[in-house]
């Protein structure tokens, strides 16, 4: 057996029950469980049965004892892993994330991101109408010109016997023709 083999196997030997009594007072169980003593003595154990951990576990609060605004410093530090953070500007002044200017190629960060914020140019734009200028990515504002040119981009890309008769660009090109009659229909009123 490798020394490596050993020392794992060593590792993975399960504690021998007999050696370890249960903490709490009165019980003669095995203490097969370790349980943290304390908030601020995590790697300091109780050893107790099964019975008595799932007891201690039900009562373990380890906010116990703080004030709101201890419990509030104590969940903002471990989201940052207990590590400083500042804020982005250079003149110390803070700075609001929409002011930050990010480069986004890939569109990350755009309108259609978790959590983006709504578009209110579309507060009054029809469901429909929303539909149809998101599946044709087009701003509320669009002009007929507009849409014309960028339906006849779409149906060049989307039309199927230029996708060898694939059936998703069939359904896609269904989609903007759909867009594209609800939209000029508004355009030409």
């Amino acid at each position: 057996m490798t020394r490596a083999r050993r020392h794992a196997s060593a590792l993975a030997e399960p504690i021998d029950p007999r050696l370890r009594a249960c903490d709490q007072p009165g019980c003669a169980g095995e203490g097969l469980f370790r349980a943290p003593k304390a908030r601020d003595r995590l790697n300091d154990y109780f050893w107790f049965c099964l019975e008595h951990v799932r007891a201690y576990n039900a009562a373990w609060d380890y906010y116990r004892g703080m004030s709101s605004h201890e419990i509030e410093r104590q969940v903002r530090n471990d989201t940052v892993w207990q590590r400083p953070t500042w804020p982005f500007s250079s003149n110390g002044k803070r700075t609001r994330p929409e002011d930050i200017e990010i480069d986004d190629p890939f569109e990350v960060f755009g309108e259609n991101a978790p959590g983006a914020k709504p578009d209110y140019r579309m507060r009054d734009v029809p469901p429909e109408e929303r539909d149809a200028l998101a599946i044709l990515d087009l701003p509320p504002e669009v002009t007929l010109e507009e849409l014309k040119a960028r339906y006849k981009v779409l149906v060049k890309r989307h039309h199927p016997d230029a996708n060898g008769g694939d059936r998703q660009a069939e359904e896609r090109l269904k989609a903007i023709n759909q867009a594209y009659s609800t939209l000029r229909k508004r355009l030409a009123a």
